[in-house]
Order: C-alpha cells, then structure tokens, then sequence
C-alpha cells in the first residue's frame, strides 16, 4: 500500500532525475556512498517514520506536554512516552549524526539525501521530529563556530542522542526584534560568563527525553555596542558538564511555563529563565555560560542555525501539506457523491468525488503546491552539497548566491502556499474534514504556525527585497535569472507546444520579475520600496516555483517516452500539474508586478487611528 505521508517515487524522481544525486558518489567525501546504500538510509526511514512516528501522532495532539512539580521542587514536563520511545529509535539507528563525519560517528550522507530522509519524520510527526531537528541544527552551528572543547563536550553528546539541543532567541518583550533583547551575560575571572534574562517561545526547551539539553543563547556582555552589534552566542547547558564528560550540577536555567499553541502541540514551547536564583551552580545565582565564537558576533554565528532552520520550516511546511495532499487524493477516490453533470438517469450509481472538475482543480492545485515546494527544499539542499564538496570554486561560489537568495523564498513560500494545500484538503473532505475524525484539520493547524517559524513573511520579504536581490551588485538575483533562462532555453527545444508555451511564459514572467526589481531598487525612499515587500515575496517565489515545475516537466516529457503503466502515469501527472501551475498560478504576478512598480503607498500611509 502506498504511504500517505509522502510518495516515495516522488522522492525518488526529485533526487535521482531531477537533481541527479547519484553523481555526488564520484566526490571524495561521498565514495562510499552508492544509489543503494541512499535507498537503504530511505528505506529505514520510511519504516521508523511509519511504525514509531506517526502512530502518536494525533496522541500527542491530543495528550499534549503538561507541568508537574518535581521532588526537588523544580517544574518539569511531562510527555506522552510514545515520544520518547520513537525517539530513542531513531538516535540509535544514528539518524541524529547521519550527515556527519565519521569521527563523530555520521554516514557522512549528502545533505539532500540527509534531507529527504528525514522529510518521512516531519510528514509523520512533525512536532516529535522537533526535538531531533533542533538538536541537529544545534550542533552544525557548533561544529561551524564552537572551539574543539565545545564540539567534544557537547556536539559528541548530541550526534550520540544523550544531548539534545535548542535556540534561545525571542524575549518577551522584543519578539523578532533581536536588536531589543535583555538577557545579560557577565563576565567571571575564570573566562566564562553567568547569564540573567528570560527567554520566550523556545521548542524543546524543557524535558525529560535526553540526558542534557544544550541551550544556545543570545544575550548582551555590559557594555557591549547597541543593537544587533552588541549581541553575543553563549551554550547554556541544563545541566553542567565535567570535565570526564560526566553530568554535574543542575545549571541555573528554569521552567517558567509552558506556551500552548494552536498546532504542535506535541512539542513543549517554553518560557526560560535564566539566572533567576532557583538553582545555584558554584553556590551563587546565575547560568553558567560558555562563549561561542567571538563577543558582540553571536547573531553571525547564530544565522548558521537560522538559515538552516529556515529551509527546515520550508521543508516542515512541504510535509504537511504533502500528506494532507495525499489524505485528501484518498478521501476523493473512495468517497462516492453525486452525479456527473451531463448525467440523465437520477438513479444511476454516484460517483467518486475525484471524478468531479472542482475537485480535481483542488488536488491539482495541492499537487502543484507540495511537489513544487518539494523540490524547490530538496534543490535548496542539492545547493549545500554543491557548496561544500564541489572541486570547481566557481561552481561553489554560485551555490552559495543561489542559496542566499533562495533562503527567505524556501522558508516563505512553502509556508503560505502548502497551508494553503492543507486548507484545500479540508474542504475536499468536506464536512468530514472540519472534525477531528480525519487528520487533516490537525494538519492545517500545525502547518499554521509555519508562516511564523523561523522569521514571518513579512521578515523573510525585507530580508529577500531590502538585502539579498540588491547584495553584491545583484549578483545573486543575476545568477537566479541566468538559471531560469536556461531552463526556458531547454524546454523551448521541446516538441511540445505545451513546454513551448511554458518556456515563453516563464521567460516573460522573468523578464517582468528583473524590471519591477529594478524599479523598485532605483527608489530613493526605503520605506515606500518596501512598503509591498510582501507582495514581492509572493510573486518571486511563484516565479520561482514556475521555473522548479518547468525543470521537472523537461525531464518528465523526456523520461515519458519509453515509460509504461505506473510510471508514465507519474509522469503524465507531473506534466499536467506543470499545466495547472503555469496556467492558473503564474498569471496571478501580473496584479502584483503593477502593484509593485506603482510604489503603492496605501499600507504606508495608513494610521493607526483610521482602523
């Protein structure tokens, strides 16, 4: 039977035909690797995700973590155990070290492989996956920036799944603004630091699943500079460390509560204090904490964490939406309702609702979501590999612009429009789908907080207009351009007149993307170019995806040619959701191209008092 978390022949078109994977085994740090040993690692992951992971799912939903009072008087968390015990699975089969060197016990598996393995995880439980994406994400930072000592202290821990990790970013009473956060860090005559501040919407803050959790930290030394300039990266472990590696005192790191969200629930969302006297390492107040990297460079240092995590929510978002996709294309086959409208006889058997025009409009528009943002994530990740094993410096220079760029699209665009897709399942459901009897209103509801993960839209759109189109000369957004332009030249070399069309389309919505750009660049008020900014994200990203389906349309329509029964219909649809996306979704950019180049002031000069 085929999974209703993801299909495997999807996976397995994007990373073998559409991103050639397979050619990354002629690389010296992939050698041992071949097309078997990615299926195996795929192979077990689908398996754990299926039978380990997405059992607790709607348990976890359901059963969410809850505060209880510890002997020592501490507040702990309480978690359902099936968490725990999937968990434990899945650091001893070494998922957790999987893309790692072999000195820290890895495989040393390409990121995208990597990827694509845990992407069974975020579509089967994506809040359980939480502990162990975070945890991952902790350690590259450290690997990237932390001296040997930290990495042996504490990477070791966690790629062995004893430690498990966080960031610990918003305050309260700064939120996104980073620029405004409180906690301190002061300095002590053994060379590390006692942190004081509170700490708001860490995931995986509080446990009992590992043996140590691994807080990354930002927070500001006295007299540091003001603003983002001042901030530093300090670990904070929940319990320290001695110099054996064994576990000592309890660090001065507490529960304040718990957050209690509208989806995730099955992942704790916590509010930290640090440094407020509840526990006393040494015999006196503060968390004892350790510098990562540089003073006053920790939010530098904490973008290695950010950006990955950033593509991590893109591909979080793909996942739901991909299995909701799927439950909502089963519940259309074998739910019967209705007649075709040219039928005569009344009486005559109702038929499967995918047998329905709107129906198929609402599953081929998931479709062209979830596969789209699929492999847009998964490319993103191909990029990684591209920039940290290619031979040719050129080759890894333009990975790196490509990946810039890309980063607040990957992050945005799955997140708004593989909601979306989970919206679309529910109402393919019907009425069925507004109850909890079937999982797609859970879905919808954990894939809601992905718009906000990791930076909002709005973040992500300043962030891709104000900086990364504009950076070192436009060359990034140059080189984006220069992709799409060849991928239009290859399918304008196609016999068919449906690529043709595509290939045109695609050249004139690029076209229309470096003009508006550049209006909008040529502006001489920031405020008023970024007004919309919003808007630009949007139509880039559908830019984007346009030119993501057209590359799979090229292979598709090439590899059609001599497939037969399942695989030309796996072709045959990813040619039509190529259709549906370029003739429903792409022509929505025309209204936003002339919304942008107007320098619309309507949102910028709206006050307050006029709501």
């Amino acid at each position: 039977m085929q999974s209703k978390i993801l299909s495997r022949r999807d996976l397995e078109f994007v990373l073998y035909e559409l991103l050639e994977v397979g050619t990354l085994t002629s690389r010296p740090r992939y050698a041992d690797h071949t097309r078997e040993t990615f299926d195996a690692a795929l192979d077990t992951c689908e398996r754990m995700a299926t039978e380990l992971f997405e059992p607790h799912y709607r348990k976890s939903d359901q059963s969410e973590p809850r505060v209880y009072i510890d002997d020592d008087g501490s507040e702990r968390v309480r978690i359902i155990p099936e968490v725990k015990q999937a968990l434990q699975a899945f650091c001893q089969a070494g998922l957790m070290a999987a893309g790692q060197d072999y000195d820290l016990g890895g495989m040393q598996l390409p990121t995208v492989v990597n990827a694509a393995c845990f992407a069974w995880f975020k579509g089967a439980n994506v809040s359980t996956a939480g502990y162990p994406f975070l945890t991952i994400g902790n350690a590259n930072l450290l690997l990237a920036h932390g001296s040997r000592q930290q990495i042996d202290t504490y990477v070791r821990p966690m790629m062995e799944g004893r430690f498990f990790g966080t960031m610990c970013l918003s305050e309260p009473q700064a939120g996104s603004s980073l620029a405004d956060i409180k906690t301190r860090a002061e300095p002590q005559p053994d060379g590390n630091y006692r942190l004081y501040g509170n700490k708001m919407w860490i995931s995986a803050g509080e446990h009992e699943l590992s043996e140590n959790i691994v807080h990354l930290v930002l927070a500001k030394i006295p007299g540091a500079p003001p603003g983002v300039k001042g901030i530093s990266l300090f670990i904070v472990p929940k319990k320290l460390v001695n110099t054996d590696g064994s576990l000592g005192e309890r660090n001065d790191v507490a529960l304040a509560g718990l957050n209690h969200k509208m989806g995730y629930r099955g992942i704790t969302n916590t509010l930290l204090n640090f440094g407020e006297g509840k526990f006393k390492p040494g015999g006196r107040d503060g968390a004892v904490g350790y510098l990562v990297g540089e003073p006053n460079r920790g939010l530098a240092c904490m973008f290695h964490m950010m950006n990955e995590a950033r593509i991590g929510v893109g591909m979080g978002a793909v996942l739901l939406g991909y299995t909701g996709y799927l439950h909502a294309l089963d519940y259309a086959r074998s739910r019967p309702q209705g007649r075709p409208p040219g039928a005569k006889d009344p009486t005559s058997p109702q038929v499967p609702i995918v047998e329905h025009a709107d129906v198929r409009r609402m599953l081929l528009a998931q479709k062209s979501y979830v596969e789209g943002g699929l492999a847009l994530c998964l490319y993103c990740a191909r990029l990684v590999d591209e920039q940290k094993t290619s031979e040719d410096q050129a080759a890894r220079e333009e990975a790196g612009l490509l990946l810039d760029i890309l980063t607040p699209i990957t992050k945005s665009w799955p997140s708004q429009w593989c909601l979306e897709a989970n919206n679309l399942a529910i109402q393919v459901h019907g009425g069925y789908g507004y109850t909890r009897d079937y999982k797609v209103e859970q879905l919808y509801r954990d894939n809601r907080l992905n718009p906000i993960h990791e930076g909002t839209h709005g973040i992500q759109a300043l962030d891709l207009l104000g900086r990364k189109v504009g950076m070192d000369g436009g060359r990034a957004f140059s080189l984006l351009l220069e992709r799409m332009a060849e991928t239009a030249a290859e399918a304008q070399a196609s016999e068919s007149a449906l690529r043709k069309q595509c290939a045109e389309a695609l050249t004139a919505a690029a076209l229309e993307v470096g003009t508006t750009t550049r209006q909008l660049l040529a502006s001489k008020d920031a405020n008023l170019m970024l007004a919309n900014a919003s808007a630009y994200l949007e139509m880039l990203g559908h830019v984007v995806i346009a030119w993501v389906w057209l590359r799979q349309a090229v292979i598709a329509e090439r590899s059609l040619v001599t497939a037969q029964g399942d695989d030309a219909a796996f072709y045959q649809g990813k040619l039509q959701a190529c259709r549906y996306f370029f003739r429903y979704e792409l022509p929505k950019t025309a209204a936003q191209h002339g919304l942008l180049r107007s320098l619309d002031p309507t949102c910028l000069e709206m006050r307050d008092a006029w709501f």
